[in-house]
């Protein structure tokens, strides 16, 4: 069932006012404003109304965004060549139990892999790789 049936404005517009009012901590008649700018005339009391409505199943659905790196495991580290504006280049991956990419780093050289020269927050994690060392 779709919870956006039956509403006067888009999918769209009601999830950037919910999401920037979450995020950002704006005010309803700030958030009015914004949208106002944008061509969007909308009260302040249907905002509140969007928020109250939407804002629960937004935090639910997006739970898994915000969990803590190190709750997933086992990651994967793999490593592909491909071409990247004309110049060949290696394009490392993280990717999670479900195949999901954590992160990933485009590097020229193949000796510098996705910890070489830059810190990452799972630096310290143990790795399932494809047999490169």
């Amino acid at each position: 069932m779709n919870p956006f049936k039956g509403r006067h404005f888009q999918r769209d517009i009601i999830l950037w006012a919910v999401r920037w009012y979450c995020k950002y901590g704006i005010s309803y008649r700030e958030l009015q404003e914004m949208l106002a700018e944008r061509g969007v005339n909308v009260d302040h009391s249907t905002i509140y109304r969007w928020v109250q409505r939407y804002a629960p199943e937004m935090e639910k659905r997006l739970r898994w965004y915000w969990r803590n790196p190190s709750d997933l495991c086992p990651w994967h580290m793999d490593e592909t060549y491909v071409k990247v504006n004309g110049r060949w280049a290696y394009l490392y991956r993280a990717v999670d139990s479900r195949g999901r990419t954590v992160d990933f780093y485009l590097s020229s050289r193949r000796n510098r892999g996705p910890l070489g020269k830059r810190k990452l927050s799972y630096a310290k994690r143990i790795f399932c790789t494809d047999g490169y060392r």
